[in-house]
């Protein structure tokens, strides 16, 4: 063969080498606020429930799906939205159809769009019922445009919201209401309040009927300013963020009723509010009453009361629930569609979150009785306890009225799981709905016939199924692509190893680097989180892999994330394991993790690393200063350092005061541990962090310095507990090349 030839053979099979070669991530591909991140997700519906119809809203048009076929057929487009609005020629006055909902149940072709307004310099926005067969606008509500936290009741069309901290309703017809005109930085209405803790995302609840409007009033005057810096003032200004930390003074709450028809409102006469929270607000399906869960400031025991909404009188106490650490009443009421004097109600008296079937009509005397790793509970109405076992329910999904029973979401296959079952409700029977793989999320139809399930698993990057309730017969909607096939993903693989008790089984997900070669030692980085209510592996798109971690993997390393004692969804003694002294049963079961690491032989036992945020970069702190020859670089973000200055709802179910537990604070206070630093450490915080307030990073420094030791320091002006958009790509930059630096 001539050289000629042979040349052109080489260059051909070069060529094609290289056409095969697999793409490399950057940054901006893998995190949320990156340039090119959503080009590399998974295709996805976005779909909202119109009654009993599923609806796609698009960019610019929304479609019926077929509940049968899965087929499509459009509704309406943006631009028939903006005549039927009465946008000028060329101006629009909603700019998608992600701005429709909120469907109007006595017209089943009608919904509401939002669109903005301006009239005399003052911008409002609009509520607009239109009729998506003939274009007609039925019914408008204008509200400000600065207004927030809105809340508007489907049944009545009553609007609520929240302005300079003073609450405000406007009724279907247009009228104006202030519910409250004394609001400030020291008394809030309409708000979250106990700092979200409880499963509190909001500070309104309509009634059914939307005639009543039961709201929060938070008075936090008694709670200090944690002084907040503004840098972008010409000097440098302050501004108050009302932060009770643990053992100080906590605000106070009170629950009022409002009722448009009369301008009145009336409050519930649950006594003194002082060192008490007030959770969980629930109406009874009738609007006469009131339910509400109420904890005393230890968090060791709760009572579900009932009030009569008329008149704020207290009616009695359903139900009593203790335990020797804490209880935390996540969950309101949710009554039977059927049966309006039955409700489902979610404990974890016996050791793992259930559900238990209360009956108004069956009165019971009230006996104390035993539950799980010494909780104690009275029983003053009928309780048939409808779930159980060594698993927990994670959500109620709905109810299907026609079959007399719930949806839920469990993770009674495997703990890494969650699968939606059918459970009738007369006797707990459970029926699986999915395919048993997985991590899936529901939602039900308006009488509850048709189940939207999301899912993905280790192997599928999303899967949309529609569920016929009754019979389990599924047509999909949707069955996505790999947007990462033609990239260079490193292995992910999830096993188990044993906590640092010998018996309790704990989960990890390993990314291996890229290019993998067992032969070769590779430098480790250790993610860790380790506190209640999150968790960090799990069986959906490559067992929850964070980005950052592709993109490490990519650069060499191999990662290693571990869900130690303390995590979520695991059951009661497995999380309140670490009770009075937090950092501590954490570490030694992420110790066990390094244990596993060195016995591997392609990991580097003189390169280990270890980063983590918030819980996490309290964790990666305390592993630092406790285990310093072990770890050679760390980066911890917006960590916890000292627990007396966390924030006295979280910090003392975990911890007590610092009065009544002092060695508790003292063993997990990490100034007291800065002159152990041996390896590099690096904080970053955000500036005006309100969760983790700078306070904790500082005290760590002024602490280092006085032992002499160095750690490095970063600081995010403007931004809050968490980086987002642009920052969020810097952010990890940063970490990146502190590793590059000081572990590689």
């Amino acid at each position: 063969m001539k050289k000629t030839n042979l040349f052109i053979l080489f260059s051909l099979l070069s060529f094609f080498a290289m056409a095969q070669e697999k793409k490399s991530f950057t940054l901006d591909d893998l995190l949320p606020g990156g340039r090119t991140y959503s080009q590399l997700q998974p295709k996805d519906l976005y779909t909202s429930w119109w009654g009993n119809r599923l609806v796609e809203t698009d960019l610019d048009e929304c479609r019926e799906i077929d509940s049968q076929k899965g087929s499509k057929k459009t509704l309406f487009t943006l631009e028939q939205l903006n005549q039927w609005l009465g946008a000028d020629e060329g101006k629009a006055l909603v700019h998608s159809c992600y701005n429709v909902n909120f469907p109007d149940p006595e017209q089943p072709l009608a919904g509401v769009v939002i669109s903005g307004k301006e009239k005399n310099g003052e911008r409002t926005f609009v509520y607009t019922t239109v009729n998506f067969q003939t274009g007609e606008k039925t019914w408008s509500q204008e509200y400000p445009a600065d207004a927030t936290l809105l809340d508007r009741s489907v049944s009545s069309r009553n609007l609520a919201y929240v302005k300079g901290h003073n609450l405000y309703v406007v009724t279907a017809e247009g009228k104006r209401m202030a519910v409250s005109t004394d609001g400030g930085n020291d008394l809030v209405y309409g708000e979250a309040v106990h700092r979200n803790e409880f499963g509190i995302l909001k500070g309104t609840f309509w009634s059914p009927d939307g005639q009543q409007l039961a709201f929060y009033r938070m008075d936090q005057s008694m709670v200090p300013d944690y002084p907040q810096v503004d840098i972008t003032t010409r000097i440098a200004t302050t501004y108050p963020d009302k932060y009770p930390m643990a053992g100080e003074a906590m605000h106070k709450v009170t629950v009022g009723i409002f009722t448009p028809a009369t301008g009145k409102t009336v409050w519930l006469q649950a006594g003194d509010p002082t060192d008490r929270y007030f959770t969980n607000i629930s109406w009874s399906p009738d609007n006469r009453k009131i339910y509400m869960i109420e904890l005393n400031r230890d968090q060791n025991h709760a009572e579900l009361a009932c009030y009569d909404a008329a008149t704020g009188q207290k009616e009695g106490v359903l139900y009593e629930e203790s335990h020797p650490k804490y209880v935390e009443p996540l969950h309101g009421l949710l009554f039977l569609p059927w049966n309006p004097s039955q409700f489902i109600y979610q404990s974890q008296r016996d050791g793992y979150n259930h559900l238990y079937l209360f009956d108004l009509s069956q009165k019971e005397e009230g006996s104390e009785r035993q539950g799980a790793d010494g909780a104690t509970y009275r029983e003053h109405v009928k309780v048939t306890r409808l779930t159980s076992g060594p698993w927990v329910v994670k959500e109620v999904i709905g109810f299907c009225p026609q079959e007399k029973s719930l949806l839920m979401a469990s993770n009674e296959i495997h703990p890494l799981q969650s699968n939606i079952y059918k459970v009738r409700v007369k006797d707990g029977k459970r029926t699986l709905l999915d395919n048993g793989e997985g991590v899936h999320y529901g939602s039900l139809n308006a009488d509850g016939s048709l189940l939207q399930d999301r899912y993905s698993s280790p192997t599928v990057v999303r899967n949309i199924n529609l569920t016929h309730v009754k019979n389990g017969k599924t047509c999909n909607l949707l069955t996505a692509e790999d947007p990462w096939k033609d990239y260079n993903v490193p292995e992910i693989t999830s096993g188990s190893i044993k906590a640092a008790d010998g018996v309790t089984d704990l989960y990890y997900r390993m990314v291996k680097p890229v290019d993998f070669d067992p032969a070769k030692k590779y430098p480790t980085v250790i993610y860790v989180y380790g506190g209640p209510h999150a968790h960090n592996v799990e069986a959906s798109r490559n067992y929850l892999t964070r980005g950052w971690e592709i993109y490490m993997a990519q650069k060499g390393y191999l990662i290693f994330i571990l869900d130690n004692r303390g995590s979520e969804h695991r059951g009661l003694a497995f999380e309140n394991v670490t009770f009075r002294h937090l950092g501590v049963e954490e570490m030694k079961d992420q110790m066990e993790g390094v244990k596993f690491l060195k016995s591997l032989p392609y990991v580097d036992a003189s390169r280990l690393g270890v980063h983590g945020w918030s819980y996490g970069g309290f964790m990666t702190t305390n592993l630092m200063l406790t285990y310093p020859d072990v770890f050679k670089a760390g980066v911890a973000g917006g960590p916890v350092i000292d627990w007396q200055y966390y924030e006295v709802m979280y910090g003392e179910r975990y911890m007590d005061t610092p009065q009544a537990n002092p060695e508790g604070y003292k063993g997990s206070n990490l100034r007291l541990k800065a002159g152990n630093l041996k390896g590099r450490l690096q904080i970053i915080i955000g500036y005006n962090d309100p969760v983790c307030v700078p306070q904790h990073s500082l005290s760590f420094l002024r602490a280092c310095i006085d032992a002499g030791t160095q750690p490095d320091f970063f600081a995010y002006p403007g931004d809050e507990h968490n980086m987002m958009g642009t920052d969020r790509v810097h952010l990890h930059e940063r970490i990146t090349q502190y590793f590059e630096d000081y572990l590689k």
